[in-house]
């Protein structure tokens, strides 16, 4: 048996401090795996205007401002900040206002690799004290960038400071596995599992319970930061079934061929069952009913657009036939997403074990993975209910 070395399970006071997508430029890396979000996200864009259409244009005196919370560290992030800038941009050409000057702020956790990120970021146009003459060309941008390290589930930004928040596929990531899910003694315990998908109904429940107590945090935190007249564009992971053991596409990507890796550790004496017990994805993916529900408890926001999005499937590979593409493919998005995770709980080699179990069995379950894979999102354009 291999030894684990001195990883411990990631306790929920960690995961904030070290949680984030697989940094760097490397085959598993996010900025190299993230393909499929880029093209969930463009498949979106007319639903994203229709929400910039709703946001106040105001004189140009006025800075305008954009989040991006969940920006990891690819280059989608600076696309979506580059489309919203454009729309606005013509938007105040067409009112006949000058333009403002406009900042982007790029979020995300403390542990994000933002250095990647920030290499990708184009460097300021010319700047000469009017934001007219600074404009987007020769590979240049037309925007201030800043990096906001923190969650987004409490406060990041002064009051009545944003005009427009983005944040795509990171809202189902819970700020905590739920304590009772890896409680021996709650009836929540998620014996046997590392992921909800057809877990018993106390464990759900306790999933279900910690995402929207964090939804209401992250809605409290916008409420106060966004100006009025602003827009809020949202994009998670959701599911068409109101069994929320189902999990749509993150239960078929988490609680299949990876939950089979952790089991093939197990049964090979590479961890113990209470290690692989141990370790559990905080993932939820909301219905609509459960997105809606704390919107409307909230009572902050008004709903300009809610509703489910099929976004496709999160492989992206160049020869569907090849089913060791396929198979790695599987592997590098789970890695790409969770790997921190897992290095963390069980150390980098028992890591390099895992995914590779998790490549093999996808490899032989290929074409059943291209029929069946498809992530549905939840797809949400709110603004302040007070204006």
């Amino acid at each position: 048996m291999a030894p684990a070395g001195d990883n411990v399970v990631v306790s929920n006071m960690k995961l904030e401090r070290m949680f984030s997508m697989k940094g760097g430029k490397g085959e598993a890396s996010y900025a190299n795996n993230s393909q499929a979000q880029a093209r969930h996200a463009r498949s979106m864009l007319h639903l994203l205007k229709e929400t910039l259409d709703g946001v106040q244009v105001n004189p140009p005196e006025v800075p305008f401002a954009i989040a991006d919370l969940g920006c990891s560290s690819g280059s989608n992030t600076i696309y979506i900040v580059e489309v919203i800038i454009k729309h606005m941009r013509e938007r105040y050409e067409a009112s006949g206002y000058k333009l403002p000057e406009f900042s982007a702020f790029f979020s995300d956790l403390p542990s994000n690799d933002f250095n990647t990120l920030f290499q990708l970021i184009p460097p300021l146009a010319s700047y000469g004290g009017s934001m007219e003459k600074c404009l987007a060309a020769n590979g240049h941008r037309s925007y201030f960038a800043a990096g906001v390290p923190g969650s987004f589930y409490r406060r990041l930004f002064p009051a009545r400071s944003i005009d427009v928040f983005y944040s795509a596929f990171s809202l189902h990531w819970l700020s905590q596995v739920p304590e009772s899910v890896s409680d021996k003694r709650s009836a929540a315990y998620n014996k046997g599992r590392v992921f909800i998908k057809g877990a018993d109904e106390g464990t759900t429940t306790a999933y279900k319970k910690q995402f929207q107590a964090d939804l209401a945090e992250f809605l409290r935190s916008r409420s106060h930061e966004m100006k009025m007249g602003g827009s809020m564009f949202l994009v998670c992971l959701g599911r068409t079934s109101v069994d929320p053991t189902d999990q749509g596409g993150a239960g078929l990507l988490f609680g299949t061929h990876f939950q089979d890796a952790w089991d093939d550790l197990v049964q090979e004496g590479l961890i113990t069952r209470e290690k692989r017990d141990d370790f559990n994805i905080p993932i939820y993916a909301p219905s609509l009913q459960d997105f809606k529900e704390v919107v409307e408890a909230n009572g902050s926001f008004a709903v300009d657009k809610l509703e489910v999005f099929k976004g496709g499937s999160p492989l992206v590979v160049s020869q569907p036939d090849d089913a060791a593409e396929v198979g790695r493919a599987l592997a590098n998005s789970c890695r790409s997403v969770s790997g921190v995770l897992v290095d963390a709980h069980i150390g980098e080699w028992l890591s390099e074990e895992l995914f590779s179990r998790v490549e093999s069995r996808a490899a032989s379950h290929a074409e059943e993975l291209l029929e069946q894979l498809q992530f549905f999102h939840i797809v949400a354009s709110l603004s302040l209910a007070f204006r």
